[in-house]
């Protein structure tokens, strides 16, 4: 079932992702959304328990077709979506269609927030979302937002081997738990850019920048660091906000530059080297903790197995988006900072690190950090990163 938000109706893709509702409207529109997948969802889980013990055991150890929605934080096309479907194809391949998965792209079921919140109340099982977004609702995952964390080279490698040999994912796994999700793993979606309409390609050019980051306050912190002015702002208003020059600048990666168009109302790409772009998989504990133990570890493994198939795509998805801006808007400055920049930003960075987070992130945000710093650290050593 689609579910379509009266605000999309008849809209174009720049109106519809540049419209603003205001709280009131917001709240009844998520109610209303609620109670219609409330109304779908109940009959399904109710069946569930009436055969629960009495159906003959299937593929997976599922005596029944389990069917389940994921909402994305990305449009059709776009990491998120794409990888959430291949990740939908793969369980109904491995249980031979007994889990039915569907996927719905931003903007279907809300906001990213409300996105966040359904799947945290069960009205949908999955979300697929980013390490920032999430943190509302799982303080700890702040720990990812913190700049200058992860090495420049060989960064997704260096991923891989922590989610599938660190200390950092049990950890995340409590605490997610803690909130009623449980994460399926950390996937790399490229690093972050900066893109302006005044010249920002300097630690200097930042000074005073009104820049649109995603809705956390650690990212809040970070960028506010380097004397920049941030500002969280829905995903769907930052083109009007470019276009309108409410900001100056916004934080994304290149993929969602290019697919949301936001090049065309910028000037300037500034790579900072401070930031990848992680997104992270996530189920309503209820539901996961309900299902064979062989279709809990097939989730897990999807996502675990899959990081550096992910970064391929992506990076390939980037260069050839990059090379599309190019050539739509060649007069764009195109600026990667060199270590000297990055060292001047790293020591902004840090004092984050040591000031803000603690106070941010909550309790264990200091036992957060220590273990994927050590993480970070076993994973170069193991892989011989410099």
């Amino acid at each position: 079932m689609r579910i379509i938000l009266p605000w999309r109706l008849g809209a174009t893709n720049k109106t519809i992702l540049g419209g603003t509702l205001n709280m009131g409207k917001k709240l009844v529109v998520l109610m209303v959304l609620l109670a219609m997948l409330l109304s779908v969802t109940g009959a399904f889980a109710e069946g569930q328990k009436e055969d629960a013990g009495t159906a003959e055991t299937g593929a997976a150890g599922l005596s029944k077709v389990v069917e389940a929605k994921m909402a994305s934080e990305e449009i059709e096309g776009d990491f998120m979506t794409v990888w959430g479907n291949n990740f939908a194809d793969y369980m109904r391949e491995e249980t031979d269609g007994m889990y039915d998965l569907t996927v719905y792209p931003y903007g279907s079921l809300g906001d990213t927030r409300d996105i966040n919140e359904l799947a945290q109340l069960g009205v949908v099982e999955y979300v697929y979302s980013d390490f920032a977004w999430i943190s509302a609702f799982v303080p700890e995952a702040q720990v990812l937002s913190l700049h200058y964390i992860w090495p420049k080279e060989r960064m997704p490698e260096v991923l891989e081997w922590v989610v599938n040999n660190g200390e950092i994912m049990p950890f995340m796994e409590k605490a997610f738990r803690r909130n009623g999700l449980v994460p399926l793993g950390i996937v790399y979606e490229g690093w972050q850019w900066v893109t302006s309409k005044p010249k920002a390609v300097t630690l200097k050019d930042l000074q005073g920048l009104k820049t649109r980051v995603m809705g956390s306050k650690l990212l809040v912190e970070d960028y506010r660091a380097y004397g920049m002015s941030p500002t969280p702002m829905s995903y769907g208003e930052v083109y009007s906000g470019l276009q309108t020059g409410l900001i100056d600048a916004q934080v994304n990666p290149l993929f969602a530059d290019y697919s949301m168009k936001f090049y065309e109302v910028t000037n300037y790409f500034t790579q900072m080297w401070a930031e990848p772009f992680l997104g992270i998989p996530t189920v309503n504990m209820q539901h996961f903790d309900t299902l064979p133990d062989e279709v809990q570890a097939l989730m897990k493994s999807y996502f675990k197995d899959n990081v550096m198939a992910a970064a391929d795509w992506i990076d390939n998805r980037n260069a050839n988006d990059r090379a599309k801006i190019e050539e739509e808007k060649p007069e764009i400055v195109w600026t990667e900072w060199d270590d000297a920049e990055v060292a001047k930003a790293r020591e902004m960075a840090q004092t984050v690190w040591e000031e803000k987070y603690p106070g941010i992130a909550g309790e264990g945000a200091v036992e957060a950090l220590e273990i994927l710093l050590e993480d970070i650290e076993n994973a170069k050593d193991a892989l011989g990163v410099e």
